[in-house]
């Protein structure tokens, strides 16, 4: 009796649930109905309704989407499992999606109808959609633009593969509609060194209608290269499966590219470049996370004898410098020999230090060379490099990643920033949480640097994780969260946006590729679709509304973007190489700065070197021990022409690469130099706001959050009515109290731009609230 009493229960609550959905499907159905008939009302009386649109089609591919869950719970199921790191009950997770999705559409039906009304009746106002015209995309200076005003570009990296570029259902303004040409690897060449034909027809034959990228994927070699030097295994990484000294790989890729070159030229379906390599790096440090994963377990002969030559040209062909420095009796610089992988106990040493550099310095020199042999028959082709930003804010320099000398290099900028909330695989609170809402240090960090590096380059993050990465995602999602994180990239300089990643096939069903891999032994991409965007409608569709809302208002955001970067961190890689925690301690200074009003910005030996030194008003030095000659000079140097300097104290810039004491100290010569004897990061701070504050802005912004820590990122620009345009990011853990003044202490007339309200002076801001605001005196 017992087991059919549990039998029937079970019966009960499937016939609920099944009822639960029906009614979800039809509420929402129903609401698509009020909407499209509140659209056709909007139109008619010449509102733009194309907001609206986006959310009618996210609603319906949602819809479609629940309707295949529901039918294949065990594959959802499996999918959650795979995701190791997200807790809970993962069969209830994947009985309940379909339910959450609709309740999800439901949401954002109801956000739209509730906003497009408002519009009607005069509560609010909204500019018109500054579409993208994704056929007619120009690449000029340090942005793109559509119909002659800047634009930033949206779309997924990862996108339904296998299905065309040209395919409207899943190409088009709600996703993005960027196109891809495919993957170029070393398989394209055969051993004779002719071209393998159905690679070279898919790329001869691709329509090229629209702005597009191409990228090179290099993570496997053909088997006649094996065959021809079996060296090539040694020295590779995840994503570059050979190594990168081989003179065999220069040939192929040389031959290649240059037939690339020849046959992507002057086509826009490479528009936004040709991405050099996907995450390239080359850890060499013993028990890093790339070991465990079998990378760099070996060095070739190839690159050991350019180690010898490089050390060779360091030490000026005297190998008693050398054999002092490392402790050594090396007979000849032939004769060098060291245990790889390094040991963590290496770092601060004049052999890790040789290392490192000469790591950082091969890497330039291969993506030079690519870029080179392409620039040979497309000399005017767009190159970036996917890296991964973090090399620069982390402490680790053991990658091979000089993020400066390859930003330099390239003529775009490239990256795949992340951003998230607490990583999953932790169980204790992270630092940043005691002030923030999520991680941002990583993204705005990376993107001052690379942006000071080179201002008048185009951003592109080809893979951008603000929506899920292996270490966070999040099923519930907020959508405010979504636009909070775009606005911050953009104004902090992204162009081009690739999310990972849309797996949706028209009909509502995962891609081949995930549902093939979710049975299988490989979890590499079936892990990934757990409580991704393709199971949040709410995230996809505040995507692409943030997108339409920065694009029309692109200009403000362009200006708010290029306000000058007045006090410059001094950044050296010779300490980040030396020190266990160097970019951490910087970070301690950014942030004190971040919140201030102003874009943050870097100098460095190149940049101080190269760019007008009128661009900045101070330089920063905050521990930084740790610097070459040549750095050290450079620094001479800008003093000797009126530059102004704050250090620390005595010990910055006291030691050369190999730790050894420096006898010359800065001297004040035709500038300003100013020693502090502190540790502390807000004394330099205090005295450089001083310095430059009669070339801040007049508009301030005061905040109070609950926790005694400014958390709101805020920018302001003149505009050409002789008032302001500012906009206010909140990044705190709290809602935030904001005052916008005069320094004078006068009131202001504020007007939220993307509603055309009026605030008051003084207002608050929620968590993860974003704000474009028009200052009038």
């Amino acid at each position: 009796m017992k087991k059919y009493t549990v039998l029937i229960l079970f019966i009960v609550f499937l016939q609920s649930f099944s009822v639960n959905a029906q009614d979800l499907n039809k509420t929402a159905k129903k609401k698509i109905s009020k909407l499209e008939k509140l659209m056709s009302k909007a139109k008619k009386k010449g509102f733009d309704i194309t907001r609206e649109k986006t959310i009618v089609w996210f609603s319906k591919e949602f819809l479609k989407i629940a309707k295949w869950d529901e039918k294949n719970v065990p594959f959802i199921q499996n999918s959650f499992e795979k995701f190791k790191p997200l807790k809970g009950d993962k069969a209830e997770m994947a009985k309940n999606l379909p339910i959450f999705e609709r309740k999800k559409v439901i949401e954002i039906l109801d956000k739209g109808i509730h906003t497009l009304t408002a519009v009607m009746n005069g509560t609010i106002k909204r500019r018109p959609v500054r579409k993208v015209d994704w056929k007619n995309i120009k690449v000029e200076k340090d942005q793109f633009t559509s119909n002659g005003k800047p634009i930033f570009l949206y779309d997924y990296f990862s996108k339904s593969m296998g299905n065309p570029t040209s395919d409207k259902r899943i190409y088009n303004d709600h996703l993005g509609n960027i196109d891809r040409i495919g993957g170029v690897t070393p398989h394209f060449l055969k051993e004779d060194r002719t071209f393998v034909p159905h690679i070279l027809n898919r790329i001869n034959q691709h329509p090229d209608d629209k702005v597009g990228y191409l990228l090179l994927w290099n993570s496997s070699v053909p088997k006649w290269i094996k065959k021809q030097d079996p060296e090539v295994n040694k020295g590779l990484s995840s994503f570059i499966g050979y190594d990168i000294d081989n003179p065999l790989m220069h040939d192929v890729w040389s031959t290649i590219l240059q037939k690339t070159g020849t046959i992507t030229k002057g086509r826009k379906g490479v528009q936004m470049g040709y991405i050099l390599a996907n995450e390239p790096h080359w850890f060499s440090e013993k028990g890093n996370w790339a070991f465990k994963r079998g990378e760099m377990n070996s060095l070739s002969s190839y690159t050991l004898a350019k180690f010898n030559k490089w050390l060779s040209v360091k030490y000026k062909n005297n190998i008693a410098d050398l054999n002092k420095n490392w402790n050594t009796n090396f007979n000849t610089f032939n004769d060098v020999k060291f245990d790889f992988p390094l040991s963590k106990q290496s770092k601060g040493t004049p052999h890790r230090y040789d290392w490192d550099r000469f790591n950082m310095d091969r890497v330039v020199e291969w993506f030079t060379f690519l870029q080179t042999e392409l620039h040979k028959t497309n000399p005017t082709g767009d190159t970036h490099i996917k890296l991964q930003p973090h090399f620069f804010s982390d402490d680790d320099r053991s990658h091979g990643i000089d993020i400066e000398s390859l930003i330099e290099l390239t003529t775009m900028i490239g990256d795949d920033a992340k951003t998230r909330e607490r990583d999953l695989r932790y169980n204790r609170n992270e630092h940043w949480e005691k002030y923030y809402s999520y991680h941002w240090q990583e993204l705005c960090v990376s993107y001052d640097f690379m942006e000071s590096v080179s201002p008048e380059k185009i951003h592109v993050n080809s893979e951008t994780h603000f929506l899920s990465s292996v270490a966070w995602r999040k099923l519930d999602t907020s959508p405010e969260y979504i636009r909070n994180n775009f606005w911050l990239a953009t104004l902090h300089g992204m162009d081009a946006g690739l999310s990972w990643f849309w797996a949706r096939d028209p009909d509502g069903s995962p891609e081949a590729r995930f549902e093939n891999s979710v049975y299988s032994k490989d979890v590499a991409l079936a892990k990934s679709f757990a409580a991704s965007v393709n199971m949040q409608p709410q995230v996809a569709n505040e995507l692409t509304q943030v997108m339409m809302d920065l694009n029309s208002f692109s200009e403000e955001m362009m200006a708010l973007r290029r306000q000058r970067k007045p006090i410059r961190l001094f950044h050296s890689e010779t300490s980040a190489i030396n020190k266990k925690h160097h970019m951490t301690e910087q970070y301690d200074l950014y942030e004190s700065l971040f919140f201030e009003g102003f874009p943050v910005g870097y100098a460095t030996e190149k940049i101080i070197k190269k760019q007008d030194n009128k661009n900045w008003d101070v330089v920063l030095v905050y521990k930084t021990q740790y610097v070459t000659d040549s750095e050290f000079n450079q620094l001479q140097s800008y003093l000797n022409k009126g530059g102004t300097i704050i250090i620390d104290n005595k010990n910055s810039l006291s030691l050369n690469e190999y730790g050894q004491k420096r006898k010359e100290t800065l001297t004040s010569s035709q500038g300003n130099l100013h020693i502090l004897n502190t540790n502390s990061f807000e004394d330099l701070k205090q005295l450089s706001l001083k310095l430059i504050d009669k070339k801040l802005p007049e508009v301030v912004l005061t905040e109070t959050n609950g926790v005694g820590h400014k958390g709101c990122n805020w920018r302001i620009a003149p505009n050409n009515k002789g008032g302001y345009i500012m906009t206010i990011v909140n990044l705190g853990k709290n809602k935030a109290n904001l005052k916008v003044s005069m320094k004078n202490g006068e009131h202001v007339k504020v007007v939220n731009m993307l509603t055309q309200q009026p605030l008051d002076a003084s207002f608050e801001l929620d968590v993860h609230g974003v704000l474009l605001l028009e200052i009038e005196k």
